[in-house]
């Protein structure tokens, strides 16, 4: 199946693109993305869509679908998202060539790599209006961030793989080691909410002065602290000034633990172990998968010739 994902040729994203009606015009444009892969179309008619092709062997149709329903839930509560266009069963993932795909509408915006305190502020109220919808869905099936998961499990996989080089091994297998057993404790008794994940400032776009949050591919459980340092960075007099911001405006709507400050480190340090499993996961597959796919390029490009002109 992970073949059939470089396979994703311009007639195959036509016809995905014109899945729920309408029809492309030929141009569209890849869109930043390093684990799916994530075009801008143009229709004939209407509005733009934003399709994404999810890469085979990450997610099931069920994670994909906890999803979708965490974000119409979030839609539900006037939280800003953009939620997956439906066809008229309901559905919202689709497959062309075993690939599952999901169709979005465009929405304009932009990135912002500075943010005001006006910003931060009403991000903060958006986050904890977004948590306490997560924290009334109990069993999506998406990974709990913890020691084990981001640090022993990502640990196991290197090694397995040997994707460490043999001088630095056994140094780097001690210091995850290290730092897992000692920030074990730190993950007792915290309070764990289902969340973004990954809601660092490229994940939100700005209209104007209204944002909204992209990009729920990572969301998962893990205290609350996990959004507030992704999006306020380090422990600078800069960072601590923003995440004072933040939460300011979060305790306006939803209470925070302030003990959990403690685990902006330990999340840091494990978001970097899980990463470079991730790499080394993702690297693996895809030389394979390209192998594979160069023996059979002749056959390929015969069964891709396009059907139709799509060029204006």
């Amino acid at each position: 199946m992970l073949d059939n994902f470089l396979q994703i040729l311009p007639e195959v994203i036509f016809d995905a693109a014109e899945k729920l009606g309408g029809r492309c015009t030929g141009r569209f444009y890849a869109l930043n993305a390093l684990e799916n892969r994530v075009y801008d179309i143009e229709m004939e008619e209407g509005p733009h869509v934003i399709i994404k092709f999810y890469r085979p062997g990450r997610w099931s149709r069920a994670t994909i679908q906890a999803e979708h329903d965490f974000l119409k839930a979030l839609e539900e509560s006037e939280i800003p998202v953009v939620c997956p266009l439906t066809d008229d069963k309901g559905q919202s993932i689709f497959e062309i060539s075993e690939v599952m795909f999901t169709i979005f509408p465009k929405r304009p915006g932009r990135l912002e790599p500075e943010l005001t305190t006006e910003q931060f502020t009403r991000l903060g109220r958006f986050m904890a209006r977004l948590h306490n919808v997560g924290a009334t869905v109990k069993a999506a099936p998406r990974l709990r961030l913890d020691p084990q998961t981001y640090g022993r499990d990502p640990l196991k996989f290197l090694k397995d793989g040997n994707f460490v080089p043999m001088e630095l091994a056994s140094r780097f297998e001690t210091i995850v080691t290290q730092i897992c057993d000692a920030i074990t404790p730190r993950f007792e008794d915290v309070k764990y909410v289902l969340l973004h994940g990954d809601c660092h400032s490229g994940n939100i776009l700005w209209n104007r002065d209204d944002p909204y949050f992209i990009d729920f591919d990572d969301m998962l459980y893990a205290p609350p602290v996990q959004d507030i340092w992704m999006l306020t960075g380090g422990d600078d007099d800069y960072g601590k000034e923003q995440r004072r911001i933040l939460l300011e405006a979060y305790e306006q709507i939803r209470t925070f633990d302030m003990t959990t400050l403690q685990l902006i480190e330990p999340l840091r340090a494990l978001r970097m172990i899980h990463f470079s499993a991730w790499i080394a996961h993702a690297a693996g597959k895809t030389a394979l998968s390209k192998r594979r796919f160069l023996t059979s390029v002749p056959s390929t490009i015969g069964r891709s010739k396009s059907k139709r002109s799509r060029c204006n």
